[in-house]
């Protein structure tokens, strides 16, 4: 899902007009496309230490309930910031089959030569967890634009159901389309470049000292200036600063709507912004989740896939006991595993979680509400139809297309999705592929679409152009559409304006990474709180703050 900071900065070299191509004119079609390293844990190289000269220490046993992006980099960046004279034995457990949470790939026609993004789809230069990961692992980023078909003579539209309030042109020289977007909307798109550069530039000090690490989201937000920015709806933010409709509402709210399935008038002014940083976007080839995979694979860790966590009790001596089954086996033949841990941490919404927390927690996470995307993949020959988007039959339909709203409508209260004639929040021409059912194996498009509920084969059959007495996708004739495959993820929070967000600490060393999904909800920054709680951790250590035998003081 997703998706989806935050990521994105090479357009500083070239003029103030290439700045607002780069980072406007690209930025919708970017945020669509959406060697194994060795199994021991980092040391820096120039660190040298004789661990035979210090005292020994004792190994801390670390338990990590979730294998997506938190998850991972806790492993990750616990082995990065221990000392190298500190043993630790760390356990992933993981309710799933796979490892990398909501980023994960589903393979085309069955074939693994052909895998799709199903979830998380880019991340972006200034990712800078996931950039450098991929870097260190070997791992071969793309850009998703190249495999593209580029047979249409506009790359991408935005439509509200209606009419294509913008389009960019395929092959036209970058001068032109600047020309185009400035000729149309002014000097908005120069003011949402510099606002968000800004924005995006406090957001990066969380990475580093003296911000870094947090105790508090909620004071490391108000710290560096974001909570004034988290405390207004994006439209709101964006007015106070000069940035208005139509371009709010054409283009950044476009943004919003693939990014979050959200409007303007309803997400927070943090993550409107966060939805215009896409400058390099980005994805790994053969799936982003092969990140999350190095980073446990270097850690360490011992992975328990098919592994669900029922309770986390506290123990008198302070330590926890962890206790699990299989995810699949029947509550009658369920056999509970109990192991003993000194430090734990929840990677995983608690509210999705099924899990049960220490009694003496003065507080539990919070239920938030979190958006039901429906993702729906599949292989048509068929183009999307002119007719679809009253086009002419010789107009090529746009082979990306966002949505947002006809103007009067684009402030209504209500949820996104009920306000949307178009009725869904963007379709994808993926690129073609080779279906071998065929005795010649016949070319395909493959599609991805993102959209509030699932699709019906009347509209498919709308979309594409053919006719069909079916009604449901399953039902469509293998002619028209040869693979399907949907998902409905609770892909990201829905992000109101607040103050306020779920803190990294639970308890005395029970830790907890997904309270930053209601501040910023993308794979690098559940990464950056992942780091963060390990870097928390770490301190601990180090500073003799073990706790041991104080029955959970702090509790």
């Amino acid at each position: 899902m997703p998706a989806s900071i935050t990521s994105r900065n090479s357009a500083l070299r070239f003029s103030l007009l290439a700045i607002v191509f780069t980072g406007v004119c690209w930025l919708l079609y970017s945020i669509l496309l959406s060697t194994q390293p060795e199994d021991t844990p980092f040391v820096h190289p120039e660190i040298q230490v004789d661990c035979d000269t210090v005292a020994a220490s004792r190994t801390k046993r670390i338990a990590i309930i979730g294998a997506g992006s938190a998850g991972a980099s806790t492993a990750f960046y616990i082995n990065r910031f221990r000392s190298p004279c500190q043993p630790t034995n760390i356990t992933v457990y993981e309710r799933s089959n796979y490892v990398g949470g909501r980023s994960t790939t589903v393979n085309v026609y069955g074939n693994p030569a052909e895998p799709v993004e199903l979830g998380a789809s880019i991340f972006v230069q200034v990712n800078r967890n996931l950039v450098s990961a991929a870097n260190e692992f070997g791992l071969v980023t793309t850009n998703n634009a190249d495999g593209r078909p580029k047979e249409s003579a506009d790359m991408l539209g935005v439509w509200d159901g209606e009419v294509f309030k913008f389009v960019q042109s395929e092959g036209n020289s970058k001068w032109w389309n600047i020309a185009k977007l400035l000729w149309k909307y002014g000097l908005a798109p120069i003011r949402t470049q510099r606002l968000m550069q800004k924005v995006v530039g406090k957001f990066t000090k969380m990475y580093d000292e003296p911000d870094f690490p947090f105790r508090s989201l909620s004071q490391a937000s108000y710290d560096l200036g974001l909570t004034a920015v988290t405390s207004e709806t994006g439209y709101d933010y964006l007015a106070a600063n000069g940035i208005v409709p139509p371009f709010s509402t054409d283009i950044v709210q476009a943004s919003t709507r693939v990014n979050y399935a959200q409007n303007l008038g309803e997400i927070n002014g943090l993550l409107a912004l966060v939805c215009m940083s896409t400058d390099g976007a980005m994805a790994i080839k053969g799936g982003n989740w092969q990140i999350f995979d190095g980073m446990l694979r270097t850690s360490g860790a011992k992975l328990l896939l098919n592994t669900s966590v029922s309770e986390i009790a506290d123990q008198k001596d302070g330590t926890y006991l962890v206790r699990s089954g299989a995810s699949d086996a029947s509550p009658s033949q369920l056999e509970v595993h109990t192991d003993e841990y000194d430090e734990v941490v929840l990677a995983a919404p608690f509210q999705f979680s099924k899990l049960k927390l220490p009694a003496k927690l003065a507080h539990l996470p919070d239920a938030i509400p979190y958006v039901h995307l429906q993702v729906t993949l599949f292989a048509s020959p068929h183009k999307l139809s002119p007719s679809a988007f009253n086009l002419a039959p010789s107009v090529a339909a746009p082979e990306v297309i966002l949505t947002t709203l006809p103007d009067e409508r684009y402030r209504s209260s209500g949820d996104a999705d009920d306000r949307a004639p178009a009725g869904f929040f963007s379709i994808s021409t993926l690129r073609t592929v080779s279906n071998a059912a065929y005795h010649t194996p016949r070319v395909e498009y493959l599609y991805k679409i993102f959209s509030p509920r699932a699709l019906n084969a009347t509209f498919l059959a709308h979309l594409l152009g053919f006719e069909t007495a079916a009604r449901t996708l399953d039902a469509i004739s293998t002619e028209d559409v040869s693979w399907l495959y949907e998902k409905v993820w609770c892909s990201y929070p829905y992000l109101p304006p607040r103050v306020t967000f779920e803190e990294p600490v639970l308890g005395r060393r029970l830790w907890y990474t997904s309270g930053i999904e209601g501040f910023i909800s993308t794979m690098e920054t559940s990464s950056l709180m992942g780091m963060n709680v390990a870097r928390l951790m770490v301190d601990e250590w180090e500073e003799g703050g073990e706790g041991v035998g104080e029955d959970h003081k702090d509790l």
